[in-house]
């Protein structure tokens, strides 16, 4: 019913991410990317869950544990926070939210990389850094007001 994924947090910290499970078991060993509604390791309720961005309720229970916040850049997995720059690894001076600026303007990431000849290299190249440039904007005003704002455009952005 779960699935349970590392990433890394504040401070670099690598914790469990919590998820309800939307994919076949051991999906992952064939990449982290999901590209399109349609990749076949997506389960039938899978892809109810992902549409409605269900899957990531059990994160809940990382904030409830210290390990994230509601609102702050979403953590990412070990391979990729790799490749990040020096100005990038500012990300991790916060604590990952549940929900951020990136997460709001790549609604439908997987439909983007599902359109990419490579979607490694598209995420990598263009939708990692762009994703980046977002969370820069938390960076400068990490203030409960701001929040309040990512949390209300989030709900505007489920429901619409």
């Amino acid at each position: 019913m779960f699935y349970r994924q590392e990433r890394v947090g504040k401070k670099g910290e690598v914790f469990r991410l919590f998820k309800f499970r939307t994919m076949r078991p051991d999906s992952d060993k064939a990449g982290k990317l999901t590209v399109g509604m349609r990749d076949p390791r997506i389960t039938k309720i899978g892809y109810f869950l992902r549409k409605f961005k269900l899957d990531e309720f059990p994160q809940f229970l990382n904030v409830l544990i210290g390990q994230m916040s509601i609102v702050g850049p979403r953590p990412e997995v070990q391979e990729y926070v790799d490749l990040y720059s020096a100005e990038q690894l500012k990300i991790l001076d916060v604590k990952p939210g549940i929900t951020d600026y990136a997460s709001i303007e790549y609604f439908k990431e997987n439909e983007i990389l599902g359109k990419a000849d490579d979607p490694q290299k598209a995420y990598i190249e263009d939708v990692m850094p762009a994703k980046l440039e977002l969370n820069k904007k938390y960076l400068a005003a990490p203030t409960i007001g701001h929040d309040i704002k990512i949390m209300w455009l989030t709900f505007k952005k489920l429901i619409s």
